[in-house]
């Protein structure tokens, strides 16, 4: 049954975890060897293990996530920062995957950008390309909401903020809250004043850090990126992805647990404690055999059918191997 839990989270350095455990191994014939029986012919098989179905779902790893509809600057920005060389030209959807750079202030913090594909409206129903990489950016801690402000593309800087992040919120209650920077880039070819003095009156009726930088020249930048460094300061680094179903998995002690009951007149005997003698027999061979029928006895599988009424010449299953029984 698919359950679309997350059952694992490997965001940290080194972390390993269990998430299927497979079968505990068997045992040679030489553990079997005894005084009388040195070379035994019989050995125990491995267990099976647990066999489940798992989405394995990549997911970058980044402080700072650049959101923002396509041909805003985004990539041009990331290069300017970073060290990153993603596909920069003048037309929408110029970046097709996500990229990713490390960054450093002016004072020497460094971390680490997400790029992701501009988003368009209709995203959160698959329209264009940006949604299905917001995974991307689920792990940030910071978004950088990148508007432009030039009115080249005659845009509205406003509507296209509220855009975005009802897409975002569409995608996800969570990273729609998490904090954002307001930035107004493209302002060396700002055709007129009235697009930034609407940015201005949005950051100030949302409450949100605003600044006014030129990706393609630099200008603002460094102010940009110091505070950058300074919000990562504050903010706590926290387990974004909450883990719903977090299993342990331990060996379980070899019990001699088993059931005998009757169906259609034969002898069932199953279990735990069954499944593993059976793994370990070989009746092929009479040494084997011998091995067995001492095992029955000794774990009280024969004195649990005498009590059940089994008689000489009823059939007695042991999982898919069936035996008459004889006194």
């Amino acid at each position: 049954m698919k359950t679309n839990k997350v059952v694992a989270d490997l965001s940290k350095e080194g972390q390993v975890e269990l998430v299927i455990p497979g079968g505990r191994g068997g045992k040679g014939n030489s553990h079997f060897a005894t005084s009388t029986r040195q070379a035994p012919r019989f050995s125990q098989d491995g267990e099976k293990g647990l066999e489940k179905e798992l989405i394995l779902e990549l997911k970058m790893l980044a402080d700072v996530g650049l959101v923002g509809f396509p041909n805003v600057g985004k990539s041009t920005f990331l290069s300017k920062v970073t060290s990153a060389k993603p596909k920069i030209a003048d037309y929408h959807f110029t970046t097709i995957i996500p990229n990713l750079g490390v960054a450093k202030s002016i004072h020497g913090d460094s971390f680490v950008i997400a790029d992701i594909p501009g988003m368009i409206e209709g995203a959160s129903q698959g329209v264009g390309l940006g949604m299905q990489f917001l995974r991307h950016v689920e792990r940030t801690r910071l978004l950088l909401h990148v508007v432009d402000v030039s009115g080249v593309e005659g845009r509205n800087p406003v509507e296209d903020f509220y855009t975005i992040n009802e897409e975002i919120k569409q995608y996800s209650e969570k990273l729609s809250k998490r904090k954002q920077i307001l930035v107004a880039n493209k302002i060396d070819v700002m055709q007129e004043e009235k697009n930034y003095q609407k940015l201005e009156e949005l950051a100030k009726k949302e409450g949100l850090e605003l600044y006014k930088i030129s990706a393609a020249t630099g200008e603002g930048v460094d102010q940009l990126m110091a505070r950058v460094a300074e919000v990562l300061k504050e903010l706590p680094k926290e387990d974004l992805i909450e883990v719903e179903e977090r299993m342990v998995y331990t060996l379980e002690e070899d019990k001699d647990e088993f059931e005998v009951r009757i169906e259609e007149g034969d002898y069932i005997v199953d279990g735990p404690a069954i499944e593993r003698l059976m793994g370990r027999v070989n009746i092929q061979d009479n040494e084997s055999m011998h091995y067995f029928q001492k095992c029955i006895k000794d774990m009280g599988i024969e004195a649990k059918l005498k009590a059940k009424g089994v008689k000489e010449g009823d059939t007695v299953r042991f999982l898919d191997w069936h035996f008459e029984w004889y006194e």
